[in-house]
């Protein structure tokens, strides 16, 4: 969202025809640039040459996730976490031939469990063989046996099993739909999420997907042109909400992106609306938790302090999700692997806006927009308790650590496994959502 002041007024989201100037030498063609780097730089290593993997893409303002880059960043190198692992792989052996989690009964699977092992080849199998008897499908299949987090990844050789790990229990749908824990109150891992994420195949180990939601470019300019005109003489407080309203229907509709993921899932609907309701709290426009401020009201305390300084001059705000992992050790055999962290943040830029509306990327970000992300990261466990698509969202970015993991490390090669079904939604389909395209602009403003 933008931010700025109108003649020192403080009035609103948008920036004054001061700031413009700061971004509007700005014009770069970045689609130019984009092809002068690949066709000189290492050209042999880029994905759009035909050889390698690197790629170069625009930077996203929702939700980024990139499994296989962080599978890179992460050291597995850990003696006492890889011990740990394999006293965990270890600990189903014994009842390999039956336990993980051969799909449950509701009954079974509703009991609380600290670890529940649940088995993708065991699972397909039962799936088929409901297809066959033309059976509809158990709820304790569709939440995979009440899993509340996937925390691990086993592999069984020996029985041909390629298990998800994790803290389990009952579960129930609440008004909005939603499956959550009667343990947690938090969303259950959910199979329709697992296959699409399986389904990217190859790419679940070598490309992001996530979400966006952009202004239009011939938006931003006329927004540029209405606020360079706006501050030529002093805003009265009787035409504030008049200047609110304009600032608001110049910058007009917003374009919804969902790229490396089916748009029409599920799991894509669950990033757009945990994307737009994260800048929803940002903006003061819904509650956040104790200890997550608004940006509007931080700037509003910081601009009372004593010596406080004008609000930052530049003039675009960027929060996005993106993963969270502190370490992903393996075992030696490299048939467990485990998933160590909380799994989302949010990080934060400022933007310049030049005069045609184009989006200047800085890197950097002011205190009081980093201090917003970091609050909404470090605070992220109570607000996925009070808002549960933040939940969704951590088991989504759970479920494609998983995916990448799988595809990476050749997990389903190990097992002897060659998903017939799980992997083709020819033969087990999934429904089709409508699939998000736009969004209005919404406003907030403090007068400081």
């Amino acid at each position: 969202f933008l931010f700025g002041k109108n003649n020192n007024q403080g009035n609103g989201l948008g920036s004054n025809g001061n700031n413009v100037a700061r971004g509007a030498g700005a014009n770069a063609d970045f689609e130019s640039l984009i092809d002068l780097i690949q066709s000189t730089v290492a050209t042999e290593t880029w994905a759009e040459n035909g050889g390698g993997e690197a790629e170069m893409r625009p930077f996203p303002t929702g939700v980024l996730v990139d499994a296989g880059g962080l599978l890179k960043l992460k050291s597995f190198d850990n003696a006492a976490a890889t011990a740990e692992l394999a006293a965990k792989r270890g600990k189903a052996l014994p009842l390999a031939s039956t336990t993980p989690a051969q799909p449950q009964t509701a009954r079974q699977a509703f009991q609380k469990s600290d670890l529940r092992y649940v088995s993708l080849p065991r699972l397909e199998r039962e799936i088929a063989r409901r297809q066959a008897a033309h059976k509809p499908l158990e709820s304790s299949m569709l939440t995979l046996a009440g899993l509340e987090r996937v925390q691990y990844i086993f592999v069984y050789p020996e029985t041909g099993d390629l298990v998800l790990a994790g803290p389990a229990g009952g579960w129930y749908v609440n008004d909005d739909g939603r499956i959550l824990s009667k343990v947690t109150n938090e969303p259950v891992v959910r199979l329709d999420d697992l296959l699409v994420l399986l389904r990217r195949g190859a790419d679940a180990a070598r490309s992001h997907f996530g979400c966006s939601i952009n202004p239009r470019q011939e938006n931003l300019a006329k927004t540029q042109a209405f606020l360079a005109a706006s501050s030529q003489k002093p805003l009265e407080p009787t035409q504030r909400k008049k200047w609110l309203s304009d600032l608001r229907d110049t910058v007009g509709r917003q374009d919804i992106e969902i790229f490396g993921i089916d748009p029409s899932s599920r799991a894509a609907g669950v990033l757009v609306e945990a994307d737009y309701h994260m800048k929803l709290i940002g903006m003061g426009l819904a509650e956040g938790v104790d200890g997550v401020e608004n940006y509007i009201a931080s700037l509003a305390a910081a601009s009372k302090r004593a010596g406080a300084s004008p609000p930052p001059a530049m003039s675009v705000l960027r929060w996005w999700f993106t993963l969270n992992y502190d370490n992903l050790p393996r075992s030696e055999a490299g048939d467990a692997f485990e998933l160590v962290g909380q799994g989302v943040r949010v990080l934060s830029e400022n933007e310049m806006l030049a005069a045609q509306g184009q989006r200047v990327h800085t890197g950097q970000s002011d205190p009081l927009n980093r201090e917003f992300a970091e609050s909404f990261t470090a605070h992220f466990g109570e607000l996925a308790k009070k808002y549960p698509v933040y939940g969704e969202l951590r088991n989504i970015f759970d479920l494609a650590m998983a995916a990448a993991i799988i595809h990476s490390e050749g997990l389903a090669e190990k097992a002897g496994w060659k998903s017939e079904l799980l992997a083709k939604s020819s033969k087990l389909g999934l429904p089709q959502n409508s699939v998000p395209r736009e969004v209005e602009t919404v406003i907030n403003h403090r007068v400081v």
